[in-house]
């Protein structure tokens, strides 16, 4: 057959979506749509009416018409076959058969259109292929969505805290009464951090640690940042951060204010002066059979410090993981002491580490596949064919590491698109659906609630709709046994107090 063009239009003949599959002039399917309506004899139950150039192939749909326009050379049962399929996509896209629907899902129809019919020749697919090409992933969109998140998200943190050195730097100018420092020109100090106080007088140190801006956790607003003029940078800075929500101290440079006390800038309310962070990030695929087919865990310990008098510690660190992690030190820091004794120095005690900025000083990393103990949580769903072209599917959940503490869990899980029926029967927690997802949540997941499970039958639907499924949570837990016993000053070993907080976050955790 040669199909010329399909066409989704009302009663009295408007195109409300077309797609022309032949080369033709815009004049002649127009022509051909308008003369449509007049060809349609009233009281007569017909599938197709002919002129003497074309065949009009058409089907109702409730106060519409899908509507094929072929040759007359072309093969009627094989057009009566690709009308039932373009009959049965458009409801798949269309949770109403009206109007308003039909052109809110305008660019769905024409794709599933252009997966059926190709150059004016039906294509060998069927309902669940044209769905699955028209709803198939772009990777290269993915990663550059990924990339741009991250970019937003390192520029907002650099900005916020950028902003506080600059309000740090004109607090302690106006205290001495001297330009701020971030007018003043250095070489290569220390730890490439403008926060430590030192004299002109301070010997360089030639060796850098690299520092990572604060992390922040509250919503990166997507608003372009306002350009002013040079002298107001630091004042722009401040804005934001109010707007934010942050709290910043006032700071003039007149005389006057110089002389007022000006506190310096405080750290968070559960943060002591000495902070450490234990963050791991998890990327997991998984099959449905519960095979491991890619799993990398990535951990970061980072130092922050904010009162002078610790600069020169030791972070005791005690690893009890008995799996093979691959912990890498920063190069300034003792590599011989922590291999020996776990102790986290800098090769040089008598120098400090940077303030006011998150160092990281140990890195941890543990990748694999195959073995499903790697997973921290398993996940695994089993959808059967049931009744009526529906499908039941379980899904159940289980906790592989007990030391683990998983809250806010939410299990994402397709659903068909179309209309369709979803009937819930057991569930942990509470659903909700939104759009084609069905999302189950679970509060918490722990060694005394490890296990759970979901039921729920969908029609119509077919096993393959239910993938893949995603799972995200929070926790203030870690998959590897790393801790800090304790913090001592480098000279003398005395104590020092510390506050400390742990992070696990699935970055991606898909069963597919």
């Amino acid at each position: 057959m040669v199909l010329i063009a399909a066409t989704v239009c009302t009663k009295s003949g408007k195109a409300l979506v077309s797609r022309q599959f032949v080369e033709m002039t815009k004049a002649r399917i127009e022509g051909l749509l308008a003369a449509f309506p007049k060809l349609m004899t009233g009281g007569r139950q017909h599938t197709f009416v002919e002129t003497e150039s074309v065949r009009y192939v058409y089907q109702p749909l409730d106060k519409l018409y899908m509507l094929l326009i072929t040759t007359k050379a072309s093969n009627i049962l094989e057009d009566l076959e690709t009308l039932r399929l373009f009959s049965r996509v458009v409801p798949e896209y269309c949770t109403q058969l009206t109007e308003a629907e039909i052109l809110n899902q305008a660019f769905n129809l024409l794709f599933a259109f252009d997966e059926i019919v190709a150059l004016g020749y039906r294509e060998s697919v069927n309902l669940a292929q044209v769905r699955s090409f028209v709803e198939m992933d772009s990777h290269e969109e993915k990663i550059y969505q990924a990339v741009r998140q991250t970019q937003e998200r390192e520029a907002a943190n650099r900005m916020r805290e950028r902003a506080k050195e600059l309000q740090r730097e004109r607090l302690e100018a106006a205290k001495r009464g001297a330009p701020p420092r971030s007018q003043m020109s250095f070489g290569n100090s220390g730890f490439g951090s403008s926060n430590v106080t030192s004299s002109p007088s301070t010997e360089p140190i030639a060796e850098k640690i690299p520092t990572t801006p604060a992390r922040d956790t509250r919503p990166v607003g997507r608003s372009a940042m306002k350009l002013g003029s040079r002298g107001s940078d630091a004042e722009s800075f401040v804005s934001r951060l109010r707007s934010e929500g942050d709290t910043v101290a006032p700071a003039t440079a007149t005389a006057a204010a110089s002389t007022t006390h000006r506190p310096e800038v405080a750290p968070l309310p559960d943060h002591k002066s000495v902070h450490l962070r234990f963050e791991e990030r998890l990327n997991l695929v998984a099959g449905r059979d519960g095979d491991i087919q890619n799993f990398e865990l990535s951990g970061l310990l980072t130092l922050r410090i904010t009162d002078e008098q610790y600069g020169r510690i030791r972070v005791h660190v005690d690893n009890r993981d008995s799996r093979s992690l691959q912990l890498q030190t920063h190069p300034n820091v003792d590599k011989e002491a922590f291999r020996s004794q776990g102790i986290i120095g800098l090769k040089q005690s008598q120098r400090p580490f940077p303030l006011h900025s998150d160092v990281g000083v140990l890195k941890w990393r543990l990748a694999g596949s195959g073995d499903d103990k790697l997973a921290p949580l398993a996940v695994n769903c089993w959808p059967s064919e049931g009744a009526g072209g529906g499908c039941d599917v379980n899904i159940e959940y289980e906790l592989e590491h007990d030391h683990l503490s998983l809250n806010d869990v939410n299990i994402h899980i397709p659903l068909p698109s179309g209309n369709i029926s979803l009937v819930v029967h057991q569930w942990e927690g509470s659903y909700a659906q939104k759009g084609r997802t069905l999302i189950w949540s679970v509060p918490i997941i722990n060694k005394q609630q490890k296990s759970g499970s979901l039921e729920f039958t969908v029609t119509p639907a077919i096993p393959n709709d239910f993938f893949p499924l995603s799972v995200t949570w929070t926790s203030d837990t870690t998959m590897c046994l790393l801790s800090a016993t304790g913090v001592s000053q480098a000279e003398g070993g005395a104590p020092v107090d510390f506050s400390h907080e742990v992070a696990l976050h699935p970055d991606k955790y898909e069963i597919v």
